[in-house]
């Protein structure tokens, strides 16, 4: 007797039973990502769920560490193929075939830098603002990850974001002085990149506007 699996799910990460103390790749911390992304999106976790297991995910260092965060989220044997994206215009955000594994670095001092245009967005940037400020503009971008991590110090300066429909915006900055603004952003569409803004806003900080208008190619 055959059972089928449910194709809204996700298969299970590709890895062999002697695995658990093996160091975790960029890559294998994406791939479960994805997978709390899409479980999120179904409704089979909670807002608070999906953000505590992303921490954790963002923190692994060992397969050991991944494997329980998607353990009873996955079908654990032969992996159908992935469902198509119920979000066509999320989609298109995600390139994930060739990602650059170095992280973007943008120094602003006494000056400005700015990303906007058709550009790639990698799976980390470093941002550094003293008495600077920093543009991105991700509306017409591609993003390398499902999960895009901006880590920075801004003092006296800040960084202006702005997103396409159907990001969801994680904010971890920790402001002295300072703080983070996330305005415009609405609910996070399957599919779409999840950005994660963490650092120190230091007399300075970061603003995130999102778009009010639906992501065209």
């Amino acid at each position: 007797m055959t059972t089928s699996q449910p194709e809204s799910r996700p298969p299970a990460p590709r890895w062999g039973s002697q695995s658990g103390a093996l160091r975790a790749s960029d890559a294998d911390r994406d791939q479960v990502a994805n997978v709390l992304s899409t479980a999120y999106a179904e409704g089979r976790l909670t807002r608070e769920e999906h953000d505590e297991r992303l921490g954790q995910v963002m923190a692994a260092k060992t397969f050991e560490e991944l494997i329980p965060l998607t353990q009873d989220l996955v079908y654990t044997g032969a992996a159908p193929a992935p469902a198509p994206s119920t979000n066509p215009q999320s989609s298109a955000l995600l390139d994930t075939t060739s990602p650059n594994p170095e992280p973007d670095r943008m120094v602003a001092v006494f000056g400005g830098t700015s990303r906007k245009g058709k550009w790639r967005v990698r799976r980390k940037i470093e941002a550094y603002a003293l008495f600077g400020g920093q543009d991105l503009d991700m509306r017409e971008a591609t993003f390398e990850s499902p999960v895009t991590e901006i880590s920075g110090f801004w003092c006296f300066g800040g960084m202006e974001i702005k997103v396409p429909e159907g990001i969801e915006v994680h904010d971890q900055v920790m402001g002295i002085f300072g703080g983070t603004d996330i305005s415009k952003v609405g609910d996070h569409a399957p599919g779409a990149p999840i950005l994660v803004i963490k650092g120190v806003a230091l007399f300075g900080g970061v603003s995130v506007k999102g778009s009010t208008k639906r992501f065209k190619r």
